[in-house]
Parts: structure tokens; C-alpha cells; sequence
């Protein structure tokens, strides 16, 4: 079960306007694609959940139902929820569906006078750009005579 210090580690904002379900899944969601939640692994009961949330059973009952239609959680009977093990790809597939909403979006955006620029920069906030990612190549080893590294340029060089 997905327990910390005898407590869940979901947390409800009740000042929020997202209805209280909605958070749950949202939450739900990032713990499975994060990998804190991984196939095969059993979820708080919804009676242990609505205690320890102070949220009424119904509206985790509610949560769990939509993650269950969502093919993320599978109910077994006396044993409990559980992450099913095609979540993160269910997941994954339902991002790849989205990117027509991006689509639409930034097409939206262009035609409001968003330039170029400033759609790159929030992308790069999410996405950092690649020279960012790469690490630096390891310098040459023993035994490869002919090859120098110039540290400065991440190139190796045949001298």
C-alpha cells in the first residue's frame, strides 16, 4: 500500500475549484507515470483513504470507478485496488492523443500574436534543449593510442 510515516501521501486542496475526485486521479495519474505507484501495486483501501483525507467514501469510490473505466486500477475482490499493469502505457496513450489539443492551442496562440520565440522558451521550460542534456564524453582510455580529448569541445580528435 502507498503509505508514508502511517499516513497516504495525497493531499487535497479543499480552497481548490478542481473537484475533490479530480484531484485524486490527477495525483493518482503522476504517482503512476512517475513510477511511485508501478504495475501491481495496491492502492489505499477507499475506507482507510476517506479517513485519512476526511473525504467521504462516495467521492474516492467515484475516483477509483474512473481510474478503473481509465484501465489504470483493477478492483479484486477481498484483496483490494491495484495498478494494472498496461497504466503507464494507457497513460502514455492518452498523452499522444492530447497533442491534438496542443495542435489546436498553439494555433490559437500564432493567431493572438504569439511569436515563435515565446512558445520555444515555454517549451524549453518543460523540455530543456538538448545541449542541456548531454553529458560530456568520457575521456579516451588506456590503450586507445591515435585518439586525444579536447575536454573544451566534448570532441574526440585523431592525432
Amino acid at each position: 500500500m502507498l503509505w508514508k510515516g502511517g499516513t497516504t501521501v495525497f493531499q487535497i486542496d479543499a480552497l481548490s475549484r478542481t473537484p475533490v475526485y479530480l484531484q485524486l486521479i490527477g495525483q493518482m495519474e503522476r504517482l503512476i507515470l512517475t513510477g511511485v505507484l508501478p504495475p501491481g501495486a495496491q492502492v489505499p483501501s477507499v475506507r482507510n483513504l476517506s479517513i485519512d483525507l476526511s473525504v467521504n467514501p462516495n467521492t474516492i469510490q467515484k475516483a477509483y470507478s474512473e481510474l478503473d473505466a481509465r484501465g489504470l486500477l483493477c478492483a479484486v475482490p477481498g484483496r483490494g485496488c491495484f495498478v494494472t499493469e498496461q497504466a503507464l502505457e494507457n497513460l502514455r496513450e492518452s498523452a499522444r492523443r492530447r497533442l491534438t489539443e496542443l495542435d489546436a492551442l498553439l494555433r490559437q496562440l500564432r493567431l493572438s500574436g504569439l511569436g515563435r520565440e515565446e512558445i520555444l522558451h515555454c517549451v524549453d521550460t518543460v523540455y530543456p534543449p538538448a545541449e542541456e542534456e548531454k553529458k560530456p564524453a568520457e575521456p579516451a582510455g588506456d590503450g586507445e593510442e591515435g585518439v586525444s580529448h579536447d575536454p573544451g569541445t566534448d570532441i574526440d580528435q585523431t592525432v
